[in-house]
């Protein structure tokens, strides 16, 4: 299915945000996630994607 991913189209097979997580190579990172302008708490992340949908993925990072 076709997903928005921080700003660019993706191809992606699974139909969850934590298999989509997973294939994009996020599986275990420590990242912050939205669909849709929503926050996604990370045990939540088992919430259905569908086409269209726009997630976002942010990892943080330290500095001053």
């Amino acid at each position: 299915m076709k997903i928005t991913v921080n700003g660019t189209e993706t191809e992606v097979q699974g139909d969850t945000l934590a298999a989509a997580l997973d294939e994009l190579g996020y599986g275990e990172a420590k990242v912050a996630t939205a669909v849709n302008e929503a926050f996604v708490p990370a045990t939540a992340r088992d919430r259905a994607l569908s086409p269209g949908d726009r997630v976002e993925i942010v990892a943080p990072r330290q500095g001053g």
